[in-house]
């Protein structure tokens, strides 16, 4: 699974009564089959029929809108819906609740990471930490991650179920690029994967909050060799 690309039917329990129980459209039977936009009557759904891209879009940024105006437990799917021009059981057909919902629209704050060819492990390393400090950079998105890491004291399980579904999956992915040096010669057979993994992450996020080291294209460049020169074998 692209780690970027956020499960959406996980864990159904529980998200409604932590991320706000006074959110009026809490999911029930009557939410989930109320006709849409684009729906037929009431319970019908037509088999087969593609899901449309562009409203999950417009889900999606309407989610990130409201999560930036109102927070976690002010957030509600039927101003979703309605910001989003769908039906709440459009949202529902994706996702099981608002918690489910929040945490795609999180998890689409960062870009999907690059495959790896596997031939040089400073050439993976850069592409990987290109992209982190792209996202890094990008005013919008470093807001939103700030509103999160706020939010998240109140609300443990969602950080919990966010580091699980969005963080983990893309530490794995530079995890297995180290282990892969590790095994070819490339990086020290001794080398502490999980010390290069955070400073890697921890630089690439780095980016944009602190401007100590001028704005280049050159940047993932540098931060990688600078850590090579001390994870090559000796």
């Amino acid at each position: 699974m692209n780690p970027a690309v956020m499960p959406r039917t996980a864990e159904a329990s529980g998200g409604e009564r932590e991320l706000g129980p006074h959110c009026p459209d809490a999911h029930n039977d009557s939410a989930s089959s109320a006709a849409g936009p684009d729906h037929g009557p009431a319970g019908a759904r037509r088999p087969g029929r593609p899901r449309s891209e562009r409203a999950e879009q417009a889900i999606i940024e309407a989610t990130l809108e409201l999560f930036a105006e109102k927070g976690a437990e002010g957030l509600c799917v039927e101003e979703v819906a309605a910001r989003a021009g769908v039906g709440k059981a459009t949202v529902y057909r994706r996702w099981h609740n608002k918690e489910d919902l929040l945490l795609a629209a999180l998890g689409s704050m960062k870009s999907p990471l690059p495959e790896t060819d596997g031939d040089s492990v400073r050439d993976d390393l850069v592409a990987l930490v290109t992209v982190m400090a792209q996202d890094a950079a990008d005013p919008r998105r470093t807001r939103q991650y700030t509103l999160l890491l706020g939010e998240g004291a109140k609300y443990p399980r969602l950080m919990a179920r966010y580091a699980e579904t969005v963080v983990e999956p893309r530490r794995d992915v530079i995890r297995s690029v180290l282990r892969r040096g590790m095994a070819n010669g490339q990086l020290r057979p001794d080398l502490d994967v999980e010390i290069a993994m955070l400073t890697l992450t921890g630089a690439g996020m780095a980016r944009g909050k602190y401007d100590t080291v001028g704005h280049n294209e050159d940047f993932a460049e540098h931060v990688v060799d600078s850590l090579l020169l001390g994870l090559a074998p000796r």
